[in-house]
């Protein structure tokens, strides 16, 4: 079985799954959702600015076009043979689909990484691989996303019940809840902006949520810069933070310095200057600057909420993530190389 196994390919270790997988799942999910919000503020917000954006980008943050996108960013990180590679699009599609079951990032993880294994286990071994192969690897995600897609699902209405119990505290609570759960939202492999979607946030909560989600954003990319330099702090930084959750599995410590910079910066938001933004703006942080954007648009473009967002979102995150990463550092609770990418 072991020979079997390594001559499809094929190794079942942390290594290669949540390190090589979720590495190339962030990689999928940026090339579609998140570029697609991106290009589609544009469309709305850049004066003059042509209706194919809007199209574009609304196009690109579709669930069963981003699902895609990962089933075929996990295939090609998994080395799949080509017939699984084109296959596992629609394995990643199905449980992203909005007419389907709507389990998110997270199940298109899952769909199409178990697609794509049992894929390459068929490939080539029959007569008729341009048959067998993509019928298995599109049948094996259509039927993990249905089995999948409901605990994936409730799941996110779960963590969607806590977003709301905990706006309904005091400010100054909520605030932190808020920031920390959306921040460590945006970082994991499921949607901080399906949720904040969802849960149509507004107002302080929204508010909170877009400095939680900045502060992972503008925390990692300042923390990591002496090993990615100025292509790590824009992919993290205008990007997503999400580029680091492999890292993450291998080192959890490297989240502590944006969390905490987000827990502490949140009540200063929520207390202290109202802070308030949208839905769109809540869940995308720094990424495509739609959080900043958003924010002046939802408050407006005033010179006073001009240096708050600098402030809140782009310098404090900054200053604080990087003390406590380097104190990090000094203590050897980070290594070197803890968060280096590969952008």
């Amino acid at each position: 079985m072991k020979e079997f196994l390594k001559r499809k390919g094929v190794e079942i270790s942390f290594q290669a799954y949540a390190i090589t997988a979720l590495s190339y799942m962030a990689l999928g999910l940026f090339a579609s959702l998140i570029i697609g919000v991106i290009i589609q503020t544009i469309g709305t917000e850049v004066p003059y600015a042509p209706e194919i954006f809007v199209e574009a980008g609304g196009y690109a943050i579709q669930g069963g076009v981003y699902g895609g996108a990962i089933g075929v960013a996990v295939a090609y990180g998994l080395k799949a043979p080509p017939l699984v590679m084109f296959s596992a699009l629609f394995a990643g599609s199905f449980a992203a689909h909005p007419d389907f079951i709507n389990s998110g990032p997270a199940g298109s993880f899952i769909a199409a990484l178990i697609a794509i294994e049992v894929g390459k286990l068929v490939s080539k071994e029959t007569k008729i691989d341009i048959i067998v192969t993509p019928f298995v690897t599109i049948m094996v995600g259509y039927i993990v996303a249905k089995l999948i897609g409901v605990p994936i699902a409730e799941f996110l209405t779960a963590f969607g019940d806590v977003i709301e119990w905990a706006i309904q505290l005091r400010p100054l609570l909520m605030g932190i809840i808020v920031a920390v759960l959306m921040g460590l939202a945006l970082t994991a492999p499921i949607s901080s902006v399906a949720i904040a979607i969802m849960l149509d946030l507004n107002g302080l909560a929204a508010g909170a949520a877009t400095v939680g989600c900045a502060a992972q954003m503008i925390g990692f990319a300042v923390s990591s810069y002496r090993e990615n330099k100025f292509s790590g702090l824009i992919s993290q930084g205008l990007g997503t933070s999400m580029l680091q959750v492999a890292n993450i599995m291998k080192n959890p410590a490297i989240l502590i310095p944006p969390t905490i910079a987000g827990a502490l910066l949140a009540p200063i938001a929520t207390v202290w200057l109202e802070l308030e933004n949208n839905a769109y703006g809540a869940g995308m942080g720094t990424s495509g600057l739609v959080g900043p954007i958003m924010t002046l648009k939802t408050m407006g473009f005033t010179q006073d909420i001009f240096w708050i967002v600098i402030l809140l979102f782009f310098i404090a995150p900054a200053m604080i993530s990087l003390l406590i990463s380097e104190w990090l550092r000094k203590r050897g609770v980070i290594k070197a190389g803890d968060m280096k990418l590969d952008v």
